[in-house]
């Protein structure tokens, strides 16, 4: 299947959501190119980018549950950088 490369941006409000999030993000742990977190302590929110090299519609569908985490906001940017299956190495 094709991938895709793209980053998702997330804003965590919620502590409360941190754990099932994390969950997410480990079941679509074989696509995820690199996290980076940042606890903005004086707001009381997570920042946290995600770059990933996944299908679309595994990006898509990741964003959209992580997205319906009570307190928690994502928006997606992709790139137009996408990997046919045939050119992809084991």
């Amino acid at each position: 299947m094709d991938t895709r490369v793209a980053v998702i941006s997330i804003i965590v409000e919620n502590p409360a959501a941190i754990e099932e999030l994390n969950h997410y993000l480990h079941e679509a742990g074989e696509y995820i190119i690199g996290r980076m977190g940042i606890p903005y302590r004086e707001k009381g929110i997570n920042i946290i980018s995600i770059a990933i090299d996944a299908p679309q519609d595994m990006i898509s569908a990741l964003s959209g549950k992580i997205g319906r985490l009570n307190g928690v906001s994502t928006k997606t940017a992709y790139s137009n950088v996408i990997t046919k299956a045939e050119e992809k190495t084991e």
